[in-house]
């Protein structure tokens, strides 16, 4: 996080708003036990402040999400969100250091492929042809999937673990004049660590109104077709951007990117695509596959043991709140953060999002 994103420490709440008084019995809530919820959480928890957290999930990882599966090597996790994450925050850096000195963070790569989905003699993939690679910063992956750095945050060793509340399907959170209420049950403040749509939804409009999040606003979604062969029949690489295609963006080595060099590969599909196949993801497999042989060697695609797919209705968003890291109404108390609020939408955005709007919080909390 950059300096200017800290509150200083002189600073005081805003006139006849009252300093965020959160017990056991009336925490703060956070509802999204994604990366941006899990890092607010955390430095809550780290400051001694009482806060609970709310997911309609079984467990933490919101789109750092992923699924252990079968392979020909053994039990796999494939990410099937978030591709990997970067590192240029100086406190995002730190704790992917400190990710990395436990073992759960690892550098990946910092060259992906580039290939034309209208490239059609030979093999197109060429990652070790000047114009095929795209260099860029270090991409870092997890050797236990990206959740599993959300989990971190949750419980990291030595430190007080965050009340974390699964398959909690949030249905309204209200503002009162004592105060925010999420589905009828008091809070000392509420985040909402979600896709600005789902927390228009949950919201008063006047409050959404204040916090400048909408449902109006477009968010990518995409579906992810991910498969596992025998053994691996594609060229060495570890990801691929997909030009010129309407059908895939992007392609990941899922194997190279665990460091297990299981034979899986990850494939994101467009997002025209992605958005004709929402009520039915599975109906894209057929055609991400076919196209993954001429894509990736020029030939068919080898029959694979399995292929599933995965939606994400919200992707990406297509709109960022540039300006601020996080949204906060004193007048109700409630917040919002994730990766819409930061220049670019990334795993770094949304846990920098999440930490200053955590600090925020403590600050007023005393």
């Amino acid at each position: 996080m950059t300096a200017e994103h800290e509150a200083p420490e002189h600073e005081t709440p805003e006139p006849d708003v009252p300093p965020l008084a959160a017990t056991r019995e009336r925490p703060v809530v956070v509802v999204g036990a994604g990366v941006s919820g899990l890092s607010c959480a955390r430095v809550l928890a780290d400051a001694g402040v009482p806060v609970r957290v709310l997911d309609r999930g079984r467990r933490p990882g919101g789109r750092m999400s992923g699924r252990r599966v079968e392979t020909a090597v053994g039990v796999h996790v494939a990410d099937l969100g978030a591709s990997y994450l970067t590192a240029s925050d100086d406190a995002f850096s730190a704790q992917v250091r400190d990710w990395e000195a436990r073992g759960l963070a690892r550098p990946w790569t910092d060259t992906f492929a580039v290939v034309s989905g209208r490239a059609r003699d030979g093999a197109r993939l060429r990652p070790d042809a000047e114009d095929g690679r795209s260099s860029g910063p270090v991409r870092w992956a997890a050797p236990a999937g990206l959740r599993s750095l959300v989990d971190d945050l949750a419980a990291p060793p030595g430190r007080a673990p965050v009340e974390v509340v699964g398959t909690t399907d949030v249905e309204s959170v209200d503002a009162t004049a004592d105060g925010p209420v999420v589905d009828g049950v008091p809070a000392a403040a509420v985040v909402l660590a979600m896709p600005d749509p789902q927390a228009a939804d949950l919201l008063p409009r006047m409050v959404a109104t204040r916090l400048d999040v909408s449902a109006r606003w477009n968010w990518r979604p995409c579906v992810a077709v991910y498969a596992a062969w025998p053994r691996r029949w594609w060229p060495d690489f570890d990801g691929a951007f997909v030009n010129d295609s309407d059908l895939l963006v992007f392609l990941a080595d899922d194997g190279a990117r665990r460091g297990d060099g299981a034979p899986v590969l990850v494939a994101h599909a467009g997002p025209d695509v992605s958005a004709d196949h929402l009520d039915d993801p599975a109906g894209v497999v057929g055609d991400v596959l076919a196209e993954l042989g001429p894509l990736l060697t020029g030939g068919s695609t080898p029959e694979p043991d399995w292929a599933r797919a995965h939606r994400w209705s919200l992707a990406q968003p297509l709109r960022q709140h540039a300006e601020e890291p996080f949204g906060f109404d004193g007048a109700s108390g409630i917040g919002v953060c994730g990766d819409a609020w930061g220049r670019t939408s990334k795993v770094e955005t949304a846990w920098v999002s999440g930490r200053a709007l955590g600090l925020e919080l403590a600050r007023r909390a005393g």
